[in-house]
């Protein structure tokens, strides 16, 4: 999967969650939890639908790696290649 792919995968998901969510505005670096106010279920449920869509497993050892757009678009690429 390329990157644009893996990052548009990471909007929508967000968008799934957090409908009212500007993913537009998102940085590549900014933390979701910090500027879309996602609580911990919110970021669960991102989890999960990232994973359905991605088809990557993601163990609770990976979330620290899904906190920022860049972050999560990363982690998808390097595991589904």
């Amino acid at each position: 999967m390329k990157r644009t792919e893996a990052l548009d995968m990471v909007r929508e998901a967000i968008s799934q969650v957090i409908p009212d969510a500007d993913v537009a505005a998102l940085g590549p670096d900014d933390a979701f939890r910090d500027v879309l106010e996602m609580d911990s279920l919110d970021f669960l449920s991102f989890v999960e639908l990232l994973s359905e869509r991605s088809g990557v497993r993601i163990e609770d050892d990976d979330t620290p790696r899904l906190t920022t757009l860049s972050d999560s678009a990363d982690f998808v690429v390097a595991h589904t290649q």
